[in-house]
C-alpha cells in the first residue's frame, strides 16, 4: 500500500476494539521507531512512556477528559514528554553535538531567551508525534493523538525526573463501528488550491 493510501486511511480513532490487542512485538518495534524520530540538530529533548498496565492506564484515563473511554479500551498509551531544565538539556543533549550544530543552537535558539528555547524544545516532541502516527498506520495500527490531558495530573501519576508530559497517543485497532471511521465519516480537509502553492 502506498503512503498516500495510508494517509487516506489514517484517522484519529475514537472507538477501539477492546478485544484485539497490540502485540508485544509491535510495541517493541514502535519503541525503536520512536527512538529514531527526527529533531532539529538531533536535539532529542524528549522521553516516551509506553503504558500497558491496566491500573496505570485507568488512572491516566481519568485525567484525559473526552479521551477517557478510548484509553480504557486500548492496549497501549504512549505519553510524550519534554525535558524541563534548559541547562541540563544543553549539558546532556547539545554539548555532544558537532560544533556547527551547537553554534546554530546558540545563535538561532538560545539567543532568543528561555521561553523561546522551551517552545523550540516542545516543537521537537511534536515532530516525533507525526513520525509515530505514520509508523502506526504503516504497521496496520490505529492511533489517536491527544492534547486533551491534564498535564499536572499525568506528571503526578508518571513521575519523571526532569520531564513534563505534553500530550499522549493511544494505539490499537479501531472498532468497525467507530462513527468517525473514514468509511463512515469522510476526512474533512481543505482543497489543495486553498493550502498548497506551487512557485
Amino acid at each position: 500500500m502506498s503512503f498516500l493510501d495510508l494517509a487516506k486511511r489514517r484517522y484519529a480513532t475514537k472507538k477501539y476494539n477492546a478485544a484485539k490487542k497490540i502485540s508485544v512485538a509491535q510495541i517493541e518495534e514502535l519503541k525503536e521507531i520512536i527512538r529514531l524520530s527526527p529533531s532539529s540538530i538531533n536535539s532529542q529533548p524528549w522521553k516516551f512512556t509506553f503504558v500497558t498496565d491496566g491500573a496505570v492506564k485507568k488512572e491516566l484515563a481519568a485525567q484525559s477528559y473526552m479521551n477517557e473511554n478510548s484509553i480504557n479500551n486500548v492496549g497501549l498509551l504512549v505519553v510524550f514528554s519534554v525535558m524541563e531544565d534548559i541547562k541540563h538539556f544543553e549539558k546532556r543533549n547539545i554539548a555532544v553535538l558537532p560544533e556547527g550544530w551547537i553554534s546554530y543552537y546558540e545563535q538561532m535558539v538560545k539567543s532568543n531567551g528561555d521561553a523561546f528555547t522551551k517552545s523550540w524544545m516542545e516543537n521537537q516532541v511534536y515532530l516525533s508525534l507525526g513520525y509515530f502516527l505514520s509508523a502506526c498506520i504503516s504497521m496496520g495500527l490505529d492511533a489517536t493523538p491527544m492534547e486533551g490531558i491534564n498535564r499536572k495530573a499525568y506528571q503526578q501519576i508518571l513521575p519523571q525526573d526532569g520531564y513534563s508530559p505534553l500530550f499522549a497517543a493511544t494505539v490499537g485497532y479501531a472498532d468497525i463501528n467507530d462513527t468517525v471511521h473514514p468509511t463512515v465519516f469522510p476526512k474533512l480537509r481543505f482543497e489543495p488550491s486553498e493550502i498548497i502553492e506551487s512557485i
